[in-house]
């Protein structure tokens, strides 16, 4: 008897396998403008399948006289590639803020086709913004440190010479004496709290459990700022570890619960979502080296309130900026400082429906030095 044929192997297109594999849309229009080819990353840009793209032009999916019919216009005419960047093309199939960097090539094999590979610009001037934060918690740093130095000094002489005042002046000049001492603690109050910025040892970093951090966060929301506010868990259980330190992370929740509860403060349907998910494919080149750092942890801190006023959105991590008529300004520049200090990245999404405070993070390798105490805290 005679033995069955095995079952020949599948064949695959290394070509297809290698364009899917990269992580921005790239597509072929040939000298019609026909898509001749799209990849996994162009199906979901374009919103259509490769086999609906394939029966449309080019011009179906982007408005009559869009910058990218001109490149690949002018690619043809030239045949040679161009780059353009912060292209807006926009459009009712697309969706609204499509602003994207665009690379077109000719194909030489093909007279009148050209390649597209398109990158949307979200997280690139994610990486750009968080370059800027860090900078202004730099700033920050130097400045507190000339505060503490130059100030606190002169103002314990300024406020031990109103006490004294205060028990020689009239009844009526003696609120002034205290106005003049309650003004100066809040000064030194104020560079107490900047002091902060000013202290650079390097970060004790751990594997952490970012679920015991958050429900550590959480108790102390429920017991305190959040009284009565729902919050809900939106995890990922299987999350690996994430390299920082748990105080500093505590710290940085912390402030973003807060932040959230005080947006929806009042609001009987007011919610906080705390999300994790893992993320992979974010890569951050690290400032004076050639290592580019991997950020596949996301974390979420969500409110449903009535969002950031959209002229301070740009400035938000910048220190000083703050929308309470009491705050200082400093809480969301020391989160930009800590989460920059960790290898992350934080980026705010608001518009009147809510708020998003996105951090993404690296995470725990087996190649980091092992803590003394082992992985605790860590998923085991």
């Amino acid at each position: 008897m005679s033995a069955s044929p095995l079952p020949k192997p599948p064949v695959f297109d290394p070509a297809q396998i290698v364009l899917n594999t990269i992580r921005h849309p790239v597509i072929m229009v040939d000298h019609d403008g026909r898509l001749t080819y799209a990849n996994a990353d162009a199906e979901v840009f374009f919103r259509s399948s490769a086999v609906i793209l394939s029966r449309n032009t080019i011009g179906h999916f982007v408005p009559f006289g869009s910058p990218l019919l001109t490149l690949i216009d002018q690619v043809r005419e030239r045949q040679s590639p161009v780059n353009e960047y912060r292209v807006d093309i926009s459009s009712p199939r697309l969706g609204p803020d499509k602003l994207v960097d665009i690379y077109v090539a000719p194909v030489p094999e093909l007279p009148g086709s050209v390649v597209i590979m398109l990158q949307e610009r979200s997280m690139a001037d994610k990486i750009d913004r968080q370059m800027t934060h860090r900078g202004a918690a730099r700033s920050v740093t130097g400045l507190a440190a000339m505060l503490a130095h130059e100030i606190k000094n002169p103002l314990s002489g300024i406020r031990g010479a109103a006490q004294l005042l205060e028990s020689v002046v009239s009844d009526e000049d003696r609120s002034l004496t205290r106005l003049i001492t309650d003004e100066t603690d809040r000064i030194v109050s104020l560079v107490d709290r900047m002091e902060v910025f000013s202290d650079e040892r390097p970060i004790d970093r751990t594997p952490v459990n970012i679920h015991v951090v958050l429900d550590h966060v959480k108790a102390i929301a429920r017991n305190g700022f959040a009284h009565g506010i729902r919050i809900i868990e939106d995890y990922d259980p299987s999350l690996p570890p994430v390299y920082a330190n748990r105080d500093q992370l505590v710290q940085v929740f912390l402030n973003l619960v807060k932040n959230a509860a005080e947006a929806i403060a009042g609001d009987p349907s007011g919610e906080i979502t705390l999300s994790t998910a893992f993320r992979p494919g974010i890569r951050l080149s690290v400032p004076g080296t050639q290592d580019r750092v991997s950020l596949p942890l996301q974390f979420i801190v969500h409110d449903n309130g009535g969002g950031v006023p959209e002229d301070i959105r740009p400035i938000l991590f910048d220190p000083f900026i703050t929308t309470k008529p009491n705050g200082s300004g400093l809480g969301l520049a020391l989160v930009a400082k800590i989460v920059g200090e960790h290898g992350g990245v934080i980026e705010c999404e608001s518009s009147p429906r809510g708020t998003s405070f996105r951090i993404l993070m690296p995470a725990w390798k087996e190649d980091y030095a092992a803590p003394a105490g082992g992985l605790e805290g860590a998923h085991r």
